[in-house]
């Protein structure tokens, strides 16, 4: 069963410090660990860290970069469908 985490949770994640959490499609990924192995480099990541980087994410991915990083990097689902 996937952890629910709430958008205030996931927003107080926006910095290496207290962690990065991103939310890609009401999935949300810690992304801490892989920032700095992140093609497109640390600073994309920080930039969206505590928020919905969907509609970043998708435009430069597709389905098979998030099914080949979920498993590692999921944590949970958002607790409800809102826009941080």
């Amino acid at each position: 069963m996937s952890k629910s985490i709430s958008p205030s949770e996931v927003a107080a994640h926006n910095k290496p410090e207290t962690g990065l959490y991103i939310i890609i499609d009401n999935g949300v990924y810690d992304v801490t660990k892989f920032v700095d192995d992140h093609p497109g480099g640390a600073k994309i990541l920080q930039r969206v860290a505590g928020k919905d980087a969907s509609k970043p994410f998708w435009k430069y991915h597709n389905e098979g970069v998030l099914k080949k990083y979920s498993e590692k990097l999921k944590i949970g689902t958002l607790e409800e469908k809102a826009k941080i």
